[in-house]
């Protein structure tokens, strides 16, 4: 799933894709209205792909529960995040059976709806989207000769994700994206 720099921001409704870095923060844009803004490092960011719902027994990413949603919805909108406690427990029932009913609350339900509404509206959210790429390893020569095996290897692009520069200030610090567990 394309979803590696799709990130929340505390206090800002919907959801951005990370464009670029600025020296004091970073460019992003709404997945939905595809509007630009920047944001300060001091933003509470959270990137989607470091979240985690509860379960009996372990954590499941959140891409994993989207495509179990998008299955049981065949990748269709699912309910509003608005809809009952129970239909929102009905569905984190058929999308995680053994998410953990004391530890992932309605709120973090509403979030997964929401969430997940607005990556279907922007076309995120497609049987496509959750097909992994299987990458052939090809069998490659022995090189004894270190300077022979750089010559060798491939060239590869550097990752565009941007990055936050170190910095003895919290207030000019990256985003802050820990590992967040809903629930």
């Amino acid at each position: 799933m394309q979803l590696e720099k799709i990130i929340s921001i505390s206090g800002k409704p919907g959801l951005y894709k990370l464009i670029s870095q600025l020296k004091n923060g970073f460019i992003v844009e709404d997945v939905l209205t595809k509007k630009k803004a920047s944001i300060s490092n001091s933003s509470q960011v959270s990137l989607l792909d470091n979240i985690a719902m509860f379960t009996s027994d372990s954590e499941v990413p959140l891409f994993d529960v989207f495509e179990n949603l998008a299955k049981n919805e065949d990748y269709k909108e699912t309910i509003s995040h608005k809809a009952s406690e129970d239909d929102l427990r009905e569905l984190m029932t058929k999308s995680l059976p053994d998410y953990d009913k004391e530890r992932v609350y309605v709120s973090d339900i509403k979030k997964l709806a929401q969430w997940y509404n607005i990556l279907h509206k922007a076309g995120y959210i497609t049987p496509d989207s959750f097909v992994k790429a299987e990458i052939a390893k090809e069998e490659e020569p022995v090189i004894a000769d270190k300077k022979e095996a750089k010559k060798a290897a491939p060239k590869t692009e550097k990752a565009k994700t941007p990055k936050a520069k170190a910095s003895t200030s919290s207030a000019k610090s990256a985003p802050k994206s820990t590992h967040r567990k809903m629930g």
